[in-house]
């Protein structure tokens, strides 16, 4: 049997994942920082405004960023359902390490006056566009790559554990920087390193990425079959419900990555945990989150992808207040034992199916562009809002009473994604090489 015949081998599949993880890593790190320097940072350098309502402010920034996401997703699916999967993710890597070099160099309010919040939003909406086609196409490029193996989903979620890499490597950064120089300087201008050093790091994954092949299935897709002018619009044509459906899974996932990550971490510094310490927990989370995403993808292939899923949603929906009762202990134990519950495990063990989940649901002639919608369309009504949202609540309420109405926004997101989850059908086992076939 010829190398064709048989498919990829695992070290081809490792090749590949290797470099979608490596390139989504410094893309998660360079986002990770963003969130955590948009909720204790920002507020004070680029707004004018009362304690409160800076804050506020400085997530909201944070948000418009992620709801801008889905453009980015259209633009960079057609690319990578034309051109391929590697050049699309070549592209994306480039502006987000631009983009991120930019906010780092932005001056601050005191220097340039209104021009500072304006800079910022305008490179965080490039942040955030090159952002939209990172994590759909990243997995269609491993999922069609890993098509033959019996560990699809394992290969799958490779793009997922750039998450809690990406999170190790922020917060580690963060707090190692914060160890250099006075809480005082790093908000005066150390937070600025971080940003730099993640477009220095861009360059890497660039030189990666650029030297890794595409997957052996588009490779067929392209020889076999027509390259659809505009696959990006033709995949909302031909299967709107089945992206609506699916995106409904990931403004769950997003309201999680805000509720312990962007607002937790602010949370837990206005009740009194003091230092680096919101950051610990955080870097301890997120090695926990690494072992449950690679359980939870091991489980996708043995049992089924949606049984994950639902696994992580109940959990979230059970979950989403007492959280915040455990980090009001004041209790370092009890607060680190709520993030791996709520951080570590809902999203890790969820994102061990995610991947697979969303490119098996879309044949090869718009596989990227349709797993790039379903997941980033979340943003608009999920990740995006929900920061948005969350403002309006902290501004009314102050942060000490905010968190109960926070927690019961994003259990509403956990409900419609379990019903999503329930009505969507099976895909383990599913050939994406038929697909190619029938196209």
């Amino acid at each position: 049997m010829d190398q064709a015949a048989a498919g990829p081998t695992n070290r081809q599949i490792y090749k590949v994942a290797l470099a979608s993880i490596v390139g989504s890593v410094i893309e998660q790190f360079d986002f990770l920082v963003t969130g955590v320097i948009a909720a204790t940072v920002w507020g004070g350098v680029f707004f004018k405004l009362p304690a409160i309502a800076a804050v506020a402010a400085a997530i909201g920034v944070y948000g418009i960023g992620i709801i801008i996401r889905p453009i980015g997703a259209y633009i960079f699916g057609n690319i990578a359902d034309r051109r391929g999967r590697k050049e699309a993710l070549v592209y994306a890597l480039v502006l987000m390490g631009v983009s991120t070099l930019l906010i780092g160099l932005t001056p601050g309010y005191d220097r340039v006056g209104i021009a500072a919040p304006v800079l910022l939003i305008g490179f965080r909406l490039l942040q955030g566009i090159s952002f939209g086609a990172e994590f759909g196409t990243a997995s269609t490029w491993v999922v069609e790559q890993a098509a033959r193996s019996k560990y699809r989903a394992f290969w799958g979620a490779w793009v997922g554990f750039a998450i809690p890499i990406g999170l190790l490597l922020g917060f580690g950064s963060v707090i190692f920087v914060k160890s250099l120089m006075t809480s005082e300087d790093f908000t005066a201008w150390g937070w600025r390193i971080l940003f730099v050093v993640g477009f220095l790091v861009a360059i890497v994954g660039l030189i990666i990425r650029t030297r890794t092949e595409d997957s052996f299935v588009f490779e067929r897709h392209k020889s076999r079959s027509r390259i659809l002018d505009y696959p990006a619009r033709q995949v909302w044509h031909d299967m709107p419900l089945t992206i609506l459906r699916i995106s409904l899974v990931n403004a769950m996932f997003g309201g999680a990555f805000f509720l312990y990550f962007v607002f937790g971490t602010s949370y837990m510094k206005a009740v009194g945990y003091t230092g680096s310490t919101p950051e610990q927990i955080g870097l301890i989370a997120a090695a926990f989150m690494l072992v449950f995403m690679i359980i939870g993808s091991l489980l996708a292939d043995i049992i089924n992808r949606r049984t994950i899923l639902l696994i992580a949603a109940i959990v979230f929906l059970v979950f989403a207040i007492p959280y915040f009762y455990l980090i009001n202990t004041g209790s370092f134990l009890l607060a680190t034992i709520a993030e791996i519950v709520g951080f570590g495990f809902v999203f890790g063990f969820g994102y061990g199916a995610i991947p697979t989940f969303y490119t098996e649901n879309f044949p090869t002639r718009y596989r990227a562009s349709g797993a790039n919608a379903g997941y980033q369309i979340a943003q608009i009504y999920g990740g995006g809002l929900i920061p948005i949202l969350a403002g309006l609540i902290l501004r009314a309420y102050g942060i000490h009473e905010a968190y109960i109405y926070i927690g019961g926004l994003v259990m509403v997101y956990a409900v419609l994604a379990i019903l999503a989850i329930l009505i969507t059908p099976e895909t383990k086992g599913t050939s994406l090489e038929e697909m190619v076939a029938a196209e």
